[in-house]
């Protein structure tokens, strides 16, 4: 599940004509916890080396634009997200390896847009020598993207260390969300709410053993002064409090993704979960939370109690970060027993950590196996808008399609579409990511295409796929109807 975004006003009703980039100007700010804390500096965020004078301000960050490449050699994709791709870049007089997400300006289609990456630049130096918080290096612009050059995280996710270990404890749990709410107290004492806490948003700074966490990805955070409300809805499905959905919410709001992670990391599955995101959405507002499902009989009663604490639906009556610190669950030599947890929850864990990456690249085999007859109006819907038969899709090209078939979309609602079936990030769609999102919205189910995405990656031809099997762990079984979920 990726992340959505509905865009309302943002803040309160004071705060409506300009958003939220005026939050972090002007006045004093504080933490969730009530320290007051000083504003960053409102002026354009620094980049090494400086561009030379002559060069035009770019209009993102306001100051002078500058190739990224004359100081970093670009390598190998890393990850991408729904704004940016994030490249592997090695600084070309020292050798020394960084992380360079590159977000493209013409997805930045409004002032909001341009607003975004701003502040995603102001927080990351407002947090800069802050521990566990993944330190950015440079700001670069020029004329096609913006492009972040951050401390390399190459130890993996937060999951990756547990599987790897092959055991799993309370203790371990405990420590590991230690840190996490150790950052987000750190996030919200400088007035700042991250508002995508997630497990892929904590890497390990390397492969050692050792090696300490990290929280990455401030694009969606927000500066925010006490008793400050929000109403736009962002964020990762699971992880999404509900006063969120509700269009009302604070720094309480992280701490409820924090609570899905704890469970999450107890049990191996979310809380709230359904077919599609907007039942995902309903679980959330019903609140319902499984404690009795296995492995929870065997789980510690104080770690019930943080989960229940942190998970509960009143933002007013939820633990702030300093009070989940003081847990006794949660303190080191505390109560969280060291005793292995199910094996199962390993397994569910390498599951759901799997799932996504399985989803994409199931849903690209079908669109890659589809018959002329099968994608043919497709076909020609795709080349209908790519009005000038550049075999690529741009934002206005898929407005003004639209508009051409009479859907009444939103300007917001059309870059949305945009971003969700733009898979490589690049700023436009290609033939093969417009027949796999169309197909997607369409959700063709059909046996067969169904059955070639399998054996895609049933490579020994065993009757089992390794994705599958994770997904359907009850069984160990893999059959159409368990992907024919999956790919839903």
């Amino acid at each position: 599940m990726g992340n959505c975004c509905s865009r309302g006003s943002e803040g309160d009703a004071s705060n409506e004509e300009k958003g939220e980039g005026t939050q972090q100007q002007g006045g004093s700010s504080a933490g969730g916890d009530g320290s007051k804390i000083a504003p960053p500096s409102p002026g354009p965020p620094q980049a090494s080396p400086k561009p030379s004078k002559n060069a035009p301000i770019g209009p993102v960050l306001g100051r002078p634009m500058e190739d990224v490449k004359s100081t970093y050699s670009i390598g190998k994709e890393l990850g991408r997200g729904q704004f940016g791709v994030t490249h592997l870049c090695t600084h070309k007089s020292t050798g020394e390896q960084f992380a360079c997400k590159t977000i493209a300006k013409r997805k930045l289609v409004n002032k909001e847009d341009l607003e975004d990456v701003r502040r995603e630049v102001q927080i990351m130096h407002h947090l800069t020598g802050q521990p566990n918080i993944v330190e950015l290096k440079g700001a670069f612009e020029d004329k096609h993207s913006v492009h972040l050059v951050m401390e390399l995280c190459a130890g993996g996710e937060l999951f990756d260390r547990i599987i790897a270990k092959g055991h799993y404890t309370e203790r371990a749990a405990a420590s590991l969300l230690r840190t996490i709410v150790q950052i987000v107290h750190t996030c919200h004492s400088m007035g700042v709410i991250h508002r995508d806490l997630k497990p892929e948003n904590f890497l390990l700074l390397s492969k050692d053993e050792s090696a300490p966490l990290k929280a990455t990805d401030f694009g969606l955070s927000v500066f925010y002064k006490p008793g400050e409300q929000f109403k736009d809805i962002v964020g990762s499905a699971y992880y999404i409090a509900p006063e969120v959905l509700k269009r009302k919410y604070g720094p309480e709001a992280d701490i409820w993704s924090i609570g899905v992670m704890l469970y999450i990391l107890l049990c191996g599955v979310p809380p709230f979960w359904a077919e599609s995101e907007h039942g995902i959405f309903n679980a959330i507002l019903r609140g319902h939370i499984d404690f009795t499902s296995d492995p929870w009989p065997s789980i510690s009663p104080p770690a019930k109690d943080l989960v229940r604490k942190m998970l509960n639906s009143d933002p007013k009556q939820r633990l702030t970060a300093s009070q989940v610190l003081m847990h006794p669950w949660i303190q080191e030599d505390g109560e969280a027993p060291d005793i292995p947890l199910d094996n199962a929850v390993l397994g569910r864990l390498k599951q759901f950590k799997a799932m996504n990456k399985f989803k994409k690249v199931a849903l690209r085999v079908i669109a890659g196996c589809l018959s002329e007859e099968e994608i043919m109006g497709l076909k020609e819907m795709f080349k209908g808008m790519d009005t000038d038969n550049s075999g690529t899709i741009t934002l206005e090209e898929l407005k003004q399609g639209l508009a051409k078939q009479g859907t009444k979309l939103s300007e917001v609602e059309v870059k949305q579409l945009m971003e969700a079936a733009d898979a490589d990030g690049n700023g436009t769609i290609d033939y093969d990511e417009f027949i796999t999102a169309t197909m997607h919205m369409n959700r063709m189910d059909r046996e067969e295409h169904l059955y070639t995405a399998f054996q895609h990656f049933d490579k020994d031809n065993s009757g089992f796929s390794y994705l599958v099997t994770l997904y359907d762990s009850d069984t160990n079984n893999c059959n159409v109807v368990s992907l024919a979920l999956l790919l839903s």
